[in-house]
Formats: structure tokens, sequence, C-alpha cells
């Protein structure tokens, strides 16, 4: 088996207390799985991260590295942290490519898992393990959740997915897609057929609207729906985007991919104040992505969006922080 970031690993400095495990929502434990991984034990070391979190690869690809393990590696303090990131993923990897997963005795009793996202998934795999026989009920056709209908395919493949669905298979979990739990199928039916619990991990769908004149015009679209399936839009040449989260810039981002000449970021701040990491904003500016700051939306209207200014004030805001005040008066028509 090739290695392949060899250089990288050998880097880490393996730390007794490493803060960047501490900093890891889920504690991979990555010196440990370091290493292994200098140590040529893949193997071990995949079935090490897959035991911690069964989406290892998913989360090596769409983690917000930046502001958990690369973000605190020590090594980072003086010169280049330590990108756990891209060891995390060649091991993740090689791990659903190679392992096949053997299904456990099922002697715990029947389970359902009503959505199939990443809790679902998560889930259904640590319980398959433990004996349970897990039966995934997902309303789409196929499960992934936000990992399929939510990140765009540039940044985590479907690919990836359906080998998530491969492995689930192979441990022994059912899948029901198309079946959405309430209408027909009820949770009484569930337990009435054997079940005896059901974990309910049906994501959040529904967009926060910006509650402004305009917002149901047709021209109109939330980014979290957008995102399901961008190649079925037709948006025209310009599209103005509302917001500077992570969602805002996949729509965005995935908006140029699929055939906008030109989309424009619409923030009520600057750079330094935008939710999104630095990674996303960088490689938006090299997608040609402009941006209006320090506008809100005022109205939507048939030919764009009337924006007003945003004045920053200087010590206004909490103890003596900087401060941002609406200008409605100050206001222009952005076409879009």
């Amino acid at each position: 088996m090739v290695i392949l970031n060899t250089q990288e690993a050998n880097r880490c400095l393996l730390c007794k207390n490493p803060k960047c495990q501490t900093h890891c929502p889920i504690n991979t434990p990555i010196p440990e799985v370091v290493k292994l991984y200098k140590e040529g034990k893949i193997e071990e070391a995949g079935q090490l991260l897959f035991d911690n979190n069964p989406l290892s690869l998913v989360c090596s690809k769409v983690c917000v590295h930046e502001e958990q393990c690369k973000g605190n590696c020590i090594l980072g303090i003086k010169g280049d942290p330590i990108e756990f990131h891209k060891i995390e993923e060649e091991i993740s990897m090689a791990f659903f490519e190679h392992q096949t997963l053997e299904p456990s005795k099922k002697d715990k009793g029947r389970i359902a898992i009503i959505g199939g996202g990443p809790a679902g998934l998560t889930i259904s795999f640590i319980l398959a393990k433990k004996g349970y026989d897990v039966t995934i009920f997902e309303a789409h056709n196929k499960i992934g959740g936000v990992l399929r209908y939510g990140i765009p395919e540039y940044r985590l493949s479907n690919t990836i997915v359906d080998q998530i669905e491969v492995k689930l298979i192979e441990a022994g979990v059912k899948i029901r897609p198309n079946t959405l739990i309430g209408p027909v199928i009820t949770l009484d039916r569930l337990f009435q057929d054997g079940y005896k619990a059901a974990f309910i991990g049906t994501g959040v769908w529904n967009p926060k609207p910006l509650t402004i004149k305009g917002e149901t015009l047709g021209h109109v679209h939330y980014a979290i729906d957008y995102l399901k399936s961008p190649e079925t839009y037709r948006l025209g040449k310009n599209v103005a985007v509302i917001g500077a989260g992570n969602v805002a810039f996949d729509a965005a981002r995935s908006a140029i991919r699929n055939g906008v000449e030109k989309v424009t970021i619409i923030y009520r701040k600057g750079f330094d104040d935008m939710p999104a990491t630095g990674h996303e904003i960088r490689e938006s500016l090299d997608d040609g992505i402009s941006f209006e700051l320090y506008k809100y939306p005022i109205e939507i209207k048939d030919g764009g969006i009337v924006v007003g200014s945003i004045e920053r004030m200087p010590n206004a805001g909490p103890d003596g922080q900087e401060g941002f005040k609406q200008r409605p008066d100050q206001s222009s028509f952005f076409e879009a």
C-alpha cells in the first residue's frame, strides 16, 4: 500500500497533550493515528478512526479544520501546522476500499433509524456493531441527507456517500429509501412490528426566511433548497447571494459551476466578520465571485434587490467594540 503523506506525518510532534485532539468535536485520537500511520500500520489506523467516528472519511473532507485540528496545532504558532485531515483522508479511504465489515450477530433487538443523514448513518454503524438489527427509513431516494443533498459535489463527492452505503449493507444494516415515516408507516406501527426503539434524525430542512418584501417572487430561491439539485435551476446570467456563511458560499460557488456568469455575495459586514471559513472565502475569490460589503437587503423586486448601507461605528458596541448601524436612507438598487 502506497503511503502518500509520510512527510506531513513526520513533522507531527506526537504531543502528550495534543491541542489538535482536544479541539476536535469528536476527540479524534490524532497522535495515536499518526503514530500508527508512520509505522505503516494503515489498517490499524483506519480501524481506530472508524471506531471513533464511522464518518471519518467525510470529516476529513468537510470539517472546519482551520478552527479545529489544524487551527490548534502547536507547530502553527511559528510555522505551518500539520494538515492531519489529509492523513485522515488517505487512511479512511484505504479503510473503505480494502476492509470488509463483517455483520455482528443480531441478538439485541430491532431498531428503526428515521432519517439517513450524518447522525442516522453514524448511529446505524454503532448499533449494528453492538448486535442490533438496524433499518434506516429514508424519505429521499438515496441516503446521505445533507451529505448528498446539501454539500456540493465539488466539496464532497457522492461516490463517498455511496461507499458509506456499501459499508452499511456489509454491516447488516437494511435501508428503505423513499419511505416517509408518519403518513403510512407510523411510530406506533414500528413498535407493533417489534422495534425496540426509534432514533429520529430527520435533520433541519426548513430555510430561514429574510422576512422582507418580495421574498415570494419567482426568481428568489433559498440556498438549502437550491443545493439539493442546483443543476435543475435556471438562474440566468447574474445571481445575488444574501449572506456569507458556508451555505451561502456553497450556493454561490455552485451557481458559478452551473453556468451563471456573475455571482455577487451581499453581506452586512466585512471579510473578517464572515462566518464562512477562510479557506472557503479564498477559493470563492479564485472562482471569480464578487462582493458587496456593508450592505443589507431591504426589498426584492423583479429586476434585483434594494439594498441599504451599513455604517461602521467605532467603539459603539458592547465593551467599546465596533458597532454597525443600518442606513436605509442610503439605499441603492442591485440588479440580479
